[in-house]
């Protein structure tokens, strides 16, 4: 068995934090998720979560920077070919769990500037990736903003109403481009 370097343990210690931190973002809520909980939940010191992040918003700041990372691998890994795969690969990263954690850590960046302010800088990061993959089908910023407003009104939706046939038909102007105008 080969012995980690320091910085393989570091990275390993960094990437646990993340992962258990959105697992209770996901689980307890923004509310809920308190450094005590992470720190326990991730069976670390207090001095480990506090060499890694300097505090709970330092923490949030990196933890919606890993969420856009998952979501970023999501939408790439799928390679998507077709107009309709692109968007189905981004509605796939704009639901589900990992949409849940972030969508708390906006809900309180509502609130709180200093988080608002850390969260920026992923959230833009995930906005040009996504942008990147749909410019293709979505060429202006109306059209693409129009989906994007779709989707997270789809995943906002399903987490109170999962009606999957409706989303469907709520998405489906959007998978196919319109047709020229008649000349």
């Amino acid at each position: 068995m080969a012995t980690m370097t320091r910085r393989e343990q570091r990275d390993r210690t960094r990437r646990l934090l993340l992962e258990t931190t959105v697992e209770c973002l996901i689980e307890h809520g923004y509310a809920g998720t308190t450094t005590q909980r992470i720190q326990q939940r991730a069976g670390v010191s207090r001095g480990a979560l506090l060499h890694h992040f300097r505090s709970k918003g330092d923490l949030l700041a990196a933890a919606i920077g890993h969420i856009a990372e998952v979501q970023l691998g999501q939408i790439r890994a799928t390679a998507p070919d077709t107009r309709s795969e692109r968007v189905a690969a981004v509605r796939a990263a704009m639901s589900g769990p990992f949409f849940q954690a972030g969508l708390e850590l906006w809900l309180a960046a509502r609130t709180d500037p200093e988080l608002r302010a850390a969260l920026l800088p992923s959230q833009r990061e995930i906005g040009r990736a996504v942008r990147d993959v749909l410019a293709p089908d979505f060429p202006t910023r109306t059209e693409l903003e129009s989906l994007l407003m779709v989707l997270r009104g789809l995943a906002l939706t399903s987490i109170l109403r999962d009606d999957p046939a409706l989303a469907d038909a709520i998405l489906a102007p959007h998978l196919h481009p319109h047709p020229p105008p008649p000349p």
